[in-house]
C-alpha cells in the first residue's frame, strides 16, 4: 500500500522558498546566518524566518531549520539564545549534526521538534532507534545507501525516515569529511565546505603522470525508485540545493511532485512525465549511486564506477565554451543590477563585466544559470545571466561574475524555459516580525569527574593505534600503555579466531570500529561482539551512535572515537548519558577550543590524537579499477595517498599530523594521555624511530602538520575582526604620529618666554 510521502524541497533564498511551495513542496528547509551546513548561501535573516514560519504554515505546509553543524564551546551561550528564539518562533522542527543541541533542548527545550541531519552519519536502525529513544523524532539517512538497506531500516525503527533523492552527493561518508578544514580550516562539518574534493588532481600512475577530477561524483537522482520508497514506507522524499537557483528547486519540485501525486494511477506514465520535467536540469551527470546492489560487497566494488567520472571537468552542467573577450559592463545595468539585489547580498554580487564565449554549441539567454570554472581551478560560481548584448559583426556578450577571466570554462546549468514566476510566500508588510536572538545567560553544565582512584581502564600514557595484526608488534617499540587495534576486514578474522598470540594482554586493548555503520554490518557486529567479549575484549572506540546501541548493557568500556564530535561539553554530556566513559578529541579540535571543553577535573578522561594521518574523506566503495594509483597532488603541490580495499576507500595526507613536541606542554594542563595513530599506513622501523625520537626530545617533527591545533577553524568574523582592529591600529598609530609631527613643529615655530630663556 502507497503511503503519501513528504516532498521536502530546499529554500536558500526568499526565490527559492517562493518556487518550493509554488510547485507544491509539502515542506521546506533553510538556514539562518549561522549554525547551518550551507554558510556559503544567503541564508535568511531574523525577521524574514519569523516571517516564513507564518507564512508557510498559514499555507497549511510545514518549515524545518537547519542547524546541522558542529559548535564550539565559546558559542554554546550564543546557541542557547538561538534555541531559545526558535521556541518562540515555533517552526515544525530543527535538523541538527551536533549531540550537543540534543542535550541542550533536552535540557530547555523539550517541545522543539528535533531531526538528526545527515551529517550526524545514521545508516542503521540501532543508530535510529537509540535517537528515537532520546527525544529525536526524524532521522535523515547517509545518503550512501540503498534501496534494500532503506527497507531494512524501515522495518525495525519507529523513526521517521528522510532520505536524499536529488541533489549533489559528497564523495565522502556522511559527516565524515575533515578534507577542506585540514586544507584550510573551512570545515565541512561547520557548513564551510569549499568542495576540495571536486578539484583538479594529478595522480602517479604505474607508467606517469595523469590529471582529472578523480573525486568528483556525479548527482543523485531516484526519481525512478520513488513508487518502491514509498511502498517501503518512507516519511520523507528530500531534495538537495540550498546553493541553488529558484528555477532549479521548482522544476526538481514539480518533477517529483509530479510522480508522487500520479504514480499510484500509472506508474509507467507518471515516471516519464518526471523526468521529462528533469530534462531541464543540466547540473551533474546523474546516478542512482548505491541503489540497484542486492548485497553490501557488490555495491562496494562497484558504486565507484557509478558515481565517478574523471573527465567530467567538476560534472557541471552542458559546456558553454571558454571566456575568450571581456569588455566592462555598460554602467546602467550595474545600476540596474544594484537595484535587485537583496538588501544583506554579498558585495561581489553585483559586480559584473560581459564576456564572449567559443568553443560551445548553445548561446546562452537572459534567464538562464550558467556556472563559471576558473582555468586553475580555484573557484567556480553559478551565475544568472542578466543581460545579452550583440554586436553588429555578431559577437555575443554575456554578464559575468567580475572575478572570472579569460580561459575560464563556462556551463549551462538551467534554461530560461524552464524559469517562472511564483506567488511571493513572504508577506510585504514585515513589521510586525522582529523578533531577535537575545543575550542570555546559559546555566553551567558539569560533565562527570573523574573518581578520586582514577579509571583504571583508561591509565595515563602512549596509546597506539594500527590497522593491522603485524603493525601489533612494531607497534611495541613505542611500550603504550593501551594498544588500539582496527577492527576491520584483515583484524577481524584474528581476533575473533584468536589466530595470533598477540604481545600484550587483551585487557591492554581497544578495538576501534569503523564509523559507517551499514545494516549489514550492524547484524554482523552483533554477532562479533559476542564472540570478542567472550574472547576478553572489554574495551571498544565507538565512533558510530549504532555502536554505542548495540554495546549498551553489555558490560564493557566505550571510548567516543574522534567521528563522535566532542567540540563542547553539551555534547561530551549527551554521549555520558549513553554510557560513554572517555573521549579521543576529533581531528580537527583546537587547543583553545579543547581546554574550554573539558574542564581540569575530566581531563583525564581525554585521549588526545598527537600523530596521525587522519582520514581527510572516507568513501562507501573501492575505487574503480582504472584508479590504478595510491597518492595524488593538488593543484598547490599538496600530496595525498589513497588506500583502497573492501571496507571501503581513505584518503591521507602524504604527510602527517603531529604535535608530538607538545606533549609535555598538553600533560602540564592536565591532559595525560596521548595517541600515536598508524591507522591506515603500514608500519615502518624509521617511522617508529622519528616518532620515539621526537617524544623523546621534544622537538617537532619536519614537514608535518599542525591541522587546526593553533588557529582552530576558519572565521570569516574573526578574520573581519583582526583586520578591523589592524586598521584601527594602524589608523590610530598614523594620527599620533602627525600630532607629534605637529607639536613638535610647533615647538620649534614657538619663540621661547624671556623668564625661559639661557646664555650661551
Amino acid at each position: 500500500m502507497l503511503c503519501m510521502s513528504e516532498l521536502l524541497a530546499p529554500a536558500g533564498n526568499i526565490e527559492s522558498l517562493d518556487a518550493a511551495i509554488g510547485e507544491g513542496a509539502d515542506a521546506v528547509y533553510l538556514g539562518l546566518k549561522s549554525f547551518n551546513a550551507r554558510m556559503r548561501t544567503s541564508n535568511f535573516a531574523w525577521n524574514q524566518f519569523e516571517a516564513a514560519v507564518y507564512a508557510v504554515h498559514k499555507q497549511g505546509k510545514k518549515i524545518y531549520l537547519a542547524l546541522n553543524t558542529i559548535f564550539e564551546e565559546r558559542e554554546t551561550e550564543r546557541l542557547y539564545g538561538l534555541l531559545s528564539y526558535i521556541d518562540k518562533v515555533g517552526p515544525d522542527g530543527i535538523i541538527v549534526q551536533d549531540y550537543g543541541v540534543i542535550r541542550m533542548c533536552q535540557e530547555f527545550f523539550p517541545n522543539i521538534e528535533i531531526h538528526a541531519s545527515t551529517q550526524m552519519n545514521v545508516e542503521s536502525a540501532a543508530a535510529a532507534n537509540l535517537l528515537y529513544k532520546d527525544g529525536v523524532k526524524r532521522v535523515v539517512l547517509a545518503r550512501e545507501l540503498g534501496l534494500n538497506e532503506i527497507a531494512e531500516i524501515k522495518k525495525n525503527t519507529s523513526a521517521e525516515l528522510e532520505i536524499f533523492v536529488h541533489g549533489a552527493l559528497c564523495v565522502s561518508e556522511s559527516g565524515l569529511c575533515l578534507f577542506s578544514s585540514f586544507l584550510g580550516g573551512k570545515s565541512a562539518n561547520r557548513g564551510m565546505c569549499t568542495q576540495a574534493c571536486r578539484r583538479y588532481y594529478t595522480a602517479q600512475y604505474p607508467d606517469g603522470l595523469a590529471k582529472g577530477y578523480y573525486f568528483s561524483p556525479c548527482d543523485l537522482q531516484l526519481i525512478q525508485y520513488i513508487p518502491d520508497l514509498m511502498d517501503i514506507g518512507v516519511d520523507s522524499f528530500k531534495i538537495e540545493g540550498r546553493m541553488k537557483s529558484a528555477e532549479y528547486v521548482g522544476s526538481v519540485v514539480a518533477a517529483y511532485r509530479y510522480v508522487i501525486d500520479h504514480c499510484k494511477e500509472d506508474k509507467k506514465a507518471a515516471l516519464e512525465t518526471g523526468r521529462r520535467l528533469l530534462a531541464s536540469d543540466f547540473a551533474r551527470t546523474k546516478s542512482d549511486f548505491w541503489y540497484g546492489f542486492k548485497a553490501q560487497d557488490e555495491g562496494v566494488l562497484d558504486a565507484g564506477e557509478k558515481v565517478l567520472n574523471p573527465d567530467q571537468a567538476g560534472g557541471t552542467g552542458i559546456y558553454l565554451g571558454k571566456i575568450t573577450r571581456l569588455r566592462a559592463a555598460p554602467p546602467e545595468l550595474i545600476a540596474q543590477v544594484k537595484k535587485t539585489v537583496a538588501p544583506d547580498a554579498e558585495p561581489d554580487s553585483f559586480k559584473i563585466q560581459m564576456a564572449h564565449f567559443s568553443g560551445g554549441s548553445y548561446d546562452p539567454e537572459p534567464g538562464d544559470s550558467i556556472r563559471i570554472h576558473s582555468k586553475d581551478d580555484t573557484g567556480r560560481m553559478s551565475h544568472k545571466v542578466r543581460s545579452v548584448e550583440i554586436d553588429e559583426d555578431g559577437t555575443r556578450w554575456v554578464d559575468i561574475p567580475l572575478k572570472f577571466d579569460q580561459g575560464d570554462s563556462v556551463y549551462l546549468l538551467q534554461i530560461k524555459s524552464t524559469s517562472k514566476r511564483y506567488s511571493h510566500i513572504l508577506p510585504q508588510n514585515m513589521k510586525n516580525y522582529n523578533r531577535q536572538v537575545r543575550d542570555e545567560t546559559l546555566p553551567l553544565l558539569d560533565l562527570t569527574p573523574v573518581p578520586k582512584n582514577g579509571i583504571s581502564f583508561f591509565p595515563d600514557g602512549i596509546y597506539t593505534q594500527v590497522s593491522s595484526i603485524q603493525d601489533v608488534f612494531f607497534a611495541q617499540s613505542l611500550h603504550p600503555v593501551r594498544l588500539i587495534i582496527e577492527y576491520n576486514s584483515g583484524t577481524r578474522n584474528d581476533l575473533i579466531l584468536s589466530k595470533t598470540v598477540l604481545p600484550i594482554s587483551k585487557k591492554a586493548i581497544f578495538i576501534s570500529l569503523d564509523p559507517f555503520c551499514s545494516p549489514e554490518t550492524e547484524k554482523r557486529l552483533a554477532e562479533d561482539f559476542e564472540i570478542l567479549i567472550k574472547n576478553g575484549y572489554n574495551s571498544f572506540v565507538v565512533n558510530n551512535i549504532a555502536h554505542i546501541a548495540l554495546l549498551k548493557g553489555k558490560n564493557v568500556n566505550m571510548i567516543a572515537g574522534p567521528y563522535l564530535y566532542t567540540f563542547n561539553r553539551w555534547s561530551a554530556s549527551w554521549l555520558e548519558n549513553q554510557s560513554i566513559g572517555a573521549f579521543i578529541m576529533p581531528y580537527e579540535n583546537s587547543r583553545k577550543n579543547l581546554e574550554a571543553s573539558f574542564d581540569a577535573l575530566v581531563r583525564q578522561k581525554v585521549l588526545i590524537p598527537v600523530f596521525a594521518y587522519p582520514a581527510l574523506f572516507r568513501m562507501r566503495f573501492a575505487l574503480p579499477a582504472s584508479y590504478d594509483f595510491d597518492s595524488f597532488t593538488g593543484r598547490e603541490d599538496e600530496a595525498f595517498k589513497v588506500v583502497s580495499s573492501m571496507d571501503g576507500s581513505v584518503v591521507m595526507p602524504e604527510l602527517p599530523f603531529s604535535i608530538l613536541d607538545k606533549i609535555d606542554f598538553l600533560a602540564d594542563a592536565g591532559f595525560k594521555k596521548f595517541l600515536v595513530d598508524f591507522s591506515h599506513i603500514k608500519l615502518s622501523k624509521s617511522q617508529l624511530k622519528s616518532v620515539s625520537a621526537s617524544i623523546f626530545k621534544k622537538q617537532p617533527l619536519p614537514g608535518v602538520s599542525r591541522f587546526n591545533w593553533k588557529n582552530g577553524f576558519y572565521s570569516a568574523q574573526q578574520i573581519e575582526m583582526h583586520k578591523a582592529s589592524n586598521e584601527k591600529s594602524a589608523t590610530q598609530f598614523h594620527e599620533n604620529r602627525t600630532e607629534e609631527r605637529v607639536s613638535q613643529k610647533r615647538r620649534r615655530t614657538q619663540k621661547p618666554h624671556p623668564k625661559n630663556s639661557k646664555r650661551r
